[in-house]
């Protein structure tokens, strides 16, 4: 009995030549590679037009001259007067003063006066009117950060965007007046 040639390493595994094996994937690589170069080749070659052949003439289209159009409202708008009668009882009035509610941003509400102002401050920095407001419940006695009343909707929403600029929450509130 002859022993073989071939060691094993410590984990029992025959060693084998990984350089042939490495050489096998590149091999392949430049086989498509050259077959992708083949084949485009191919396509150019049947796309080029064929030689000696006519060159193809394109139809000539006789260019018409079409009128241009003559505009005129630039004479007739400045010369034209509107009028319009209308009562300003018969104009719409705005929603808050038609529905007699006012609208309030509530910026938080504490526990503590100290938190409250805390609050109340940071509001006057962004240039808004806070006031805290003391409430008592069931639950305690609770100081509420108020913004407003606002006299239209887009003074509201900007002073929502300032405080959600700044990370504070806000909720709306409506009020009966008076």
């Amino acid at each position: 009995m002859a022993k073989t040639s071939q060691r094993k390493n410590s984990r029992g595994a025959s060693r084998q030549n990984t350089t042939s094996q490495s050489h096998g994937g590149l091999r392949w690589y430049a086989a498509g590679v050259a077959s992708g170069l083949f084949l485009a080749f191919m396509l150019y070659l049947v796309t080029l037009p064929p030689e000696g052949g006519p060159a193809p003439k394109l139809a000539a289209t006789p260019k018409v001259n079409a009128p241009e159009p003559e505009y005129e409202f630039f004479e007739v708008l400045p010369n034209q007067e509107i009028t319009v009668d209308v009562d300003p009882a018969d104009l719409p009035k705005p929603r808050s003063a038609s529905t007699g509610k006012q609208f309030l941003l509530q910026a938080g509400s504490f526990r503590q006066a100290a938190d409250a102002d805390r609050r109340r401050g940071e509001l006057l920095l962004l240039g808004l009117n806070p006031s805290v407001e003391d409430t008592r419940g069931d639950t305690g006695r609770w100081y509420r950060v108020v913004l407003g009343p606002f006299e239209s909707r887009s003074a509201m929403a900007k002073a929502r965007s300032l405080t959600a600029q700044q990370d504070i929450d806000t909720l709306l509130i409506q009020r009966n007046s008076g």
